[in-house]
């Protein structure tokens, strides 16, 4: 209402098939992924990245995350520094893929102190953590960066990862490598 944008009720948004689906996984006391375990067919995260004409850069990461998940499991979607960060001295992150190790390498927050202190390129940076260190872990994903100078960047380490970017002069849209 504050920016006199329509509301709707809680019950717009209720499916019955998703309800159903919902009580049978917590009937069967079990957990499920918001996508395949094949970690190539993953569709549950989306993130954006930003740089305004003021330098201000954003970064927003949101997750399908899990079904009937325990109980005080946070992924590492809504911890800055894991799985979204942004810095206007250096970049802005969002991440997607296994995110307790997002969350164990601290990628996103990674990715903004080897451009700050090492002085890598933001493509640099992203590589380096998603190519080299996030698979020592054990870890697998992507993600997408925007740096202080309007560079973009995106780095996975499956076989795909969905992205695409818009600048004044360009749009592209990518899926595979």
């Amino acid at each position: 209402k504050l920016h006199h944008c329509k509301t709707e009720n809680s019950d717009y948004f209720y499916d019955e098939y998703r309800f159903q689906q919902w009580q049978a996984i917590k009937n069967a006391d079990t957990f499920q992924l918001d996508h395949a375990t094949n970690k190539d067919k993953k569709f549950g995260t989306v993130g954006a990245v930003a740089i305004d004409v003021n330098g201000t850069i954003a970064a927003a990461t949101s997750t399908g995350g899990m079904t009937n998940k325990k109980f005080g499991r946070v992924g590492d979607s809504p911890m800055i520094g894991a799985g979204t960060y942004a810095n206007n001295q250096t970049c802005g992150i969002s991440c997607t893929g296994s995110g307790e190790f997002f969350i164990r390498g601290v990628v996103a927050y990674d990715v903004s102190c080897l451009m700050e202190y090492k002085g890598l390129s933001l493509q640099e940076a992203c590589d380096t953590v998603i190519k080299n260190r996030l698979p020592k872990i054990g870890g697998d994903g992507g993600l997408i960066g925007v740096d202080k100078n309007g560079n973009l960047a995106f780095s996975f380490n499956t076989e795909g990862m969905y992205r695409g970017k818009k600048t004044s002069n360009e749009t592209y849209v990518g899926i595979y490598k």
